[in-house]
């Protein structure tokens, strides 16, 4: 049992490593995910990175193509506005839900994500075009905070994974999204102020215009997946 549960740890750590390292850019829209060269990156057997790879597939944070291997995901406006309606539509219920079952506990969690996504520096000097990964946690804790208390975990779920595609999205579409006309943190306080004050018409109606601004952003700017580095 121990042996199991070691590698059940291996593979999770590793998988949650790969997991940030797309996310944060590390691999272009398109890149093949090579097994001897992740294997020796992350110091581990292939056996453990294929496994890590395959339950990624099924995250949609990896493509997996018949006899050609692993892929980090290619990148298109069409499917990103099908993620974006999709989001809406699934945190538009989860938010009406948590907001209907959520306790006293869950308003001050709530409360203290929001505190650490505002104590958090956006951007990086360094790579103003992106997001730090350290704001970029912080914003998806508050976001799964807000419908945590919905109490649907199919829901919860599809939720992540969504919220994972759409940061993957933003990492490459930082230009646009950092020079879209709007205030982040506004939004960010409108949306935790309309859940405080248990309105679920109000919070789905600013979660929708809060993605929906990030998805014009992108669709003014024409392009998804040209900053590469």
């Amino acid at each position: 049992m121990a042996k199991k549960t070691d590698a059940e740890t291996l593979s999770k750590h590793l998988r949650d490593a790969l997991r940030r390292d797309i996310l944060a850019g590390r691999w272009n829209p398109g890149a093949k995910l090579q097994l001897i060269a992740l294997s020796q990156h992350y110091e581990t057997s292939s056996t453990v990175v294929r496994e890590a790879l395959t339950r990624l597939v099924g995250d949609r944070l990896v493509q997996l193509r018949p006899n050609r291997g692993f892929f980090v995901p290619e990148l298109s406006l069409a499917e990103l506005e099908d993620i974006t309606e999709m989001r809406c539509v699934n945190e538009e219920l989860a938010a009406r839900l948590a907001i209907e079952r959520g306790t006293l506990d869950w308003e001050s969690e709530l409360i203290a994500a929001h505190h650490t996504l505002e104590r958090t520096q956006s951007r990086n000097p360094s790579d103003p075009d992106v997001h730090t990964e350290a704001w970029n946690d912080a914003h998806q804790a508050f976001h799964a905070k807000l419908i945590e208390a919905c109490g649907v975990p199919v829901l919860i779920d599809l939720t992540c994974v969504l919220s994972d595609l759409s940061q993957l999205y933003g990492r490459w579409a930082g230009v646009a999204t950092r020079y879209a006309n709007r205030d982040v943190e506004q939004e960010h306080r409108d949306i935790l102020a309309a859940a405080l004050a248990r309105d679920p018409r109000l919070t789905a109606a600013l979660l929708r215009a809060h993605y929906q601004t990030t998805m014009s952003a992108i669709r003014s700017a024409g392009e998804v997946g040209l900053k590469v580095g």
